[in-house]
Formats: C-alpha cells, structure tokens, sequence
C-alpha cells in the first residue's frame, strides 16, 4: 500500500540529488593531491613549535599583564548569590555566660575566630553548616566594617531562637557595640 509512494519519493530524490544510491556508494570523496596536505601539516607544525623567543615573549606578555592589573583600580569581586533572608543580628563572644561549657568550640567542632557566626535552627535549614554567606547592615552604620567579607556558618544558637543570627566578636565590649540589628544574610556560592 506504502511501496507505490515510496518508489515515487525516491524517483524523486534520485532526480533532485542527480545520483542513485549505489553510484554515492561507489564514489570516493576528492581529496587534495598529497603534496597540498603534507605542505599544511608542515606548516601549522612550524607555527606552532616551541622556540625561546616565544617563551621570552610569554614571560614578557605575563609581566605586561601583572603590572596592568596592579595599575589599574581594584576591581570589586562581585561573588555569585544565592538564598537571602532579613534576620534580627547579635553579637557573642567566647565566655561561659553567652555559649555553653566550650565557649571556644562552635557547633562543628572547630575554634571560634573572626567570620564565624551561628544561626538560629530555622535558618540553619536554609543555610546550613559550612554555608558561606555575606552581610548587610540594613541599618548602614557597620556597612563599612562588613563589606568584602564573607562569613562561615559553624555555630548554632539557643533553641529558643528564631529568625536570629549571631556574630562573633572576640571582645565583650565590640559585641555590646554592635547590640541588636537588622540584617540581610546572603548565602555566596
């Protein structure tokens, strides 16, 4: 029932093409007489073998780069931005009063240092641990002290917070500075 068409289609692609299938079968593909090909070969192997003006001319290029990118302004590293949340802020430091029995411990085991913050349990499940995030004072008054920094989520806060993030500062007297604020927490891929 099909066959008629089929024989008909290819009737007309054997006109169109100019050639039937057996002949395309036959037929080798022209090829360049070898001396154009073993020419070209040499050629591009000339053009790229090693040799000392280049590697004096790359050490020269590297340089030229090196001294423009220390001339020019610094450049602001933009980082790729992920998840955002506006959270109540707070500041701790290393004594038994503000953390438990391990002031110095975080909640993943490592020492407390500058960068370290500690989230409550509900944003822990949106930024959890090891997260690197950014800080922006919504305030504007500690923009200045927390721009280009980024911050590393290895501590958590009491239970009975919520929607809170905490600081660490190693004095007891910048935490009292920097009292209760509102923040955007931006996590940074």
């Amino acid at each position: 029932m099909f066959q008629a068409p089929i024989r008909r289609l290819q009737a007309l692609i054997v006109a169109l093409v100019g050639f039937t299938g057996a002949a395309a079968q036959t037929a080798t593909p022209a090829l360049p007489a070898s001396t154009v090909a073993t020419d070209a070969v040499r050629d591009a192997l000339a053009q790229t073998a090693p040799s000392q003006n280049s590697a004096q001319q790359a050490a020269q290029n590297r340089a030229a780069g090196v001294a423009a990118t220390q001339a020019s302004d610094t450049v602001a590293y933009t980082p790729i931005r992920g998840k955002s949340v506006i959270a109540r802020s707070t500041a701790y430091n290393s004594t038994p009063g503000q953390t438990d029995a391990t002031p110095f411990i975080t909640a993943t085991g490592t020492r407390t240092r500058p960068g370290v913050i500690a989230l409550s349990r509900d944003l822990l499940r949106i930024f959890p641990y090891g997260t690197r995030v950014i800080i922006e004072d919504l305030s504007g008054k500690y923009n200045g002290m927390l721009k280009n920094r980024v911050f590393i989520v290895e501590d958590t806060m009491a239970a009975r917070k919520t929607n809170s993030v905490d600081l660490w500062m190693p004095t007891r007297s910048e935490a009292l500075n920097w009292g209760a604020r509102q923040i955007r927490i931006t996590a940074v891929r």
